[in-house]
């Protein structure tokens, strides 16, 4: 693909690992980079692979979600008590690890592409993603010197 755009965006969030050996099992915090890497073999015709605001629109309720949230395992024997506590609790099905995190994300963002649907802004105009773009990866930075990937394998 010659043509390739990326979006960066930045969460808060927190997290515990229960299956970890050491302090990740405890709560605790990041700041949080999602990259989102998309592609195309010719521009639209707006001279752009797509409009970065049909991205963001299209990322914003799942963002939202994440953002000053705890992300826990289902099984963590802890889930229960923080929901209770905080409605601003993620449950996943696994660890919320860095990498599961950015497949969740790419999974997302998969669908909103397939989806066809069109995102209006709070001006009242209208984005879509453009035929042919297509979604490389998406990357989760949990700090300025880690970070997760996820892609799918075309091979």
């Amino acid at each position: 693909m010659p043509y390739r755009v990326c979006k960066s965006f930045e969460i808060e969030s927190g997290h515990m690992l229960s299956k970890h050996p050491g302090l990740c099992r405890f709560p605790h915090g990041h700041s949080r980079r999602v990259d989102v890497v998309l592609s195309a073999k010719a521009l639209d015709a707006g001279d752009m692979v797509c409009d970065f605001k049909a991205l963001k629109l299209a990322m914003k309720a799942h963002l939202d979600e994440l953002d000053h949230a705890m992300a826990v395992n289902a099984s963590d024997p802890m889930r229960e008590e923080l929901q209770r506590r905080d409605s601003r609790v993620v449950v996943f099905d696994v660890d919320p690890t860095t990498e599961v995190m950015a497949r969740r994300l790419f999974d997302v963002v998969e669908r909103e592409l397939a989806s066809g649907r069109e995102y209006r802004d709070d001006r009242g105009c209208v984005y879509r993603f453009p035929a042919g773009v297509r979604l490389e990866r998406v990357r989760v930075s949990e700090t300025s010197t880690t970070w997760g990937e996820y892609s799918r394998d075309d091979a």
